[in-house]
């Protein structure tokens, strides 16, 4: 569920993954972005549940697993981004040629 919701993100994005940016930075936007607002789906209160956001004042960030299903989650999270990653450059690089690296 959680999964199928931040996949449509990284979907959406797939154009800007693909010219460098991670999807990490994604994962970031979208947990930061739920957890500074109410929850309103199953979704966003699991968040809301499991993870916290600690916030300093020059803006720097950490997230942190309130128990070890939010672990769980957070691993989870991450994992499914680098496999994002790795999914996005295959798709790229299938119809590349080695003439097209040539430096």
């Amino acid at each position: 569920m959680i999964l199928n919701e931040f996949s449509k993100v990284l979907q959406d994005h797939e154009q800007d993954i693909v010219k460098g940016k991670s999807s990490l930075d994604f994962l970031m936007e979208w947990i930061k972005n739920i957890l500074s607002k109410r929850p309103k789906t199953n979704v966003e209160k699991i968040i809301h549940t499991e993870i916290a956001l600690c916030e300093n004042k020059t803006g720097d960030f950490l997230l942190v697993a309130k128990s070890d299903s939010g672990r769980v989650l957070t691993k989870t999270l991450y994992e499914f981004c680098e496999s994002f990653d790795r999914h996005v450059m295959r798709k790229w690089l299938q119809n590349k040629q080695a003439t097209d690296f040539n430096m």
